[in-house]
């Protein structure tokens, strides 16, 4: 394949793949040694192995982090941030993902995967990011839960006030309910409860002043 065909195949695509190069007579050997020169070159640039984008593009890491391990979904902490449910900037994307947990580092970022169960494997919202970019992020509620079922003692009311919550007006606490109780752990319904009751004092000290 030539350069210009590659340039034409993905066109606007943040991302793309090995595949792509995969037509007429083309092995996937002989695709993977062209994207390797290409590479060598600095003409694109690898992220892993068989993902690739182009120096000049800035794909959002959220949509990296989602194609780096397909089925995952951007949670705990960096969502929580982006929902600015909790005061720290989040260096880490952080995602859920139903395989092996793991890391990868490349020049967009820094990228961690956890896993859980697939029976927890809920809570997704495909969110537009910026221009016409898309990526798969936890609603709030789910990012909560998310982080107090994978933190030892997650439920005890010293941690999840050491989070120092913020705009939990945010969050819809029927929904927040419903999704402790889908889980079946009592852990996350015991939680459910004290981020209500916090919500609840965050309010009534806001009506109060």
């Amino acid at each position: 394949m030539r350069w210009q065909q590659l340039q034409h195949i993905i066109q606007n695509e943040p991302l793309f793949e090995t595949s792509l190069l995969l037509a007429g007579d083309v092995t996937r050997q002989e695709a993977q040694q062209q994207l390797s020169d290409w590479a060598s070159i600095q003409k694109i640039i690898q992220l892993r192995r068989g993902i690739y984008t182009l120096p000049d593009r800035q794909p959002h890491p959220f949509i990296v982090a989602n194609r780096l391990v397909i089925g995952s979904y951007v949670s705990l902490q960096m969502a929580l941030s982006y929902y600015h449910l909790i005061p720290e900037h989040v260096a880490v994307v952080t995602s859920i993902t139903t395989q092996r947990p793991g890391k990868f580092e490349n020049q967009f970022g820094r990228f961690h995967y956890r896993h859980i169960k697939p029976s927890l494997f809920y809570g997704i919202d495909y969110r537009l990011l910026v221009g016409d970019e898309y990526a798969y992020v936890a609603t709030p509620e789910k990012a909560l839960l998310d982080l107090i079922y994978l933190r030892p003692r997650g439920d005890s009311n010293e941690y999840i006030e050491s989070l120092r919550l913020q705009n939990l007006e945010i969050i819809d606490m029927d929904q927040l309910h419903r999704f402790a109780e889908q889980s079946g752990k009592p852990k996350l319904q015991r939680a459910a409860t004290i981020i209500e009751t916090i919500a609840q004092d965050e309010a009534a000290e806001y009506v109060s002043l």
